[in-house]
């Protein structure tokens, strides 16, 4: 199984080099007002894709934030009722002097 993912990473890989060697040629992106940037049609995509990640990566932020909060609440409340508990079997059963 181990070898199947490498090949597969390999594959990926080279498919993504070829890419990149076979679109090299410069592009211009117009902004607004006049202002161009020229760079190579590879740059321009790993910047966007990078852009991307970054953007998502932010919009799950809250969620992972609310989860790890929720989390935590529900470890303390299982610790205390745990604490509880282990406090509530010792009483129930005193012990007899001999």
């Amino acid at each position: 199984m181990r070898y199947l993912t490498w090949l597969l990473r390999i594959v990926i890989f080279l498919i993504l080099l070829g890419f990149a060697v076979k679109n090299d040629q410069p592009v211009v992106l117009r902004y607004f007002l006049g202002y161009e940037w020229q760079a190579s049609l590879v740059v321009i995509l790993l910047l966007f894709f990078a852009v991307g990640v970054g953007v998502g990566m932010l919009a799950l932020l809250g969620n992972v934030f609310r989860q790890r909060k929720e989390i935590a609440a529900l470890n303390r409340e299982l610790r205390l009722k745990s604490k509880l508990a282990g406090a509530g079997d010792t009483e129930q059963f005193p012990m007899q002097p001999s």
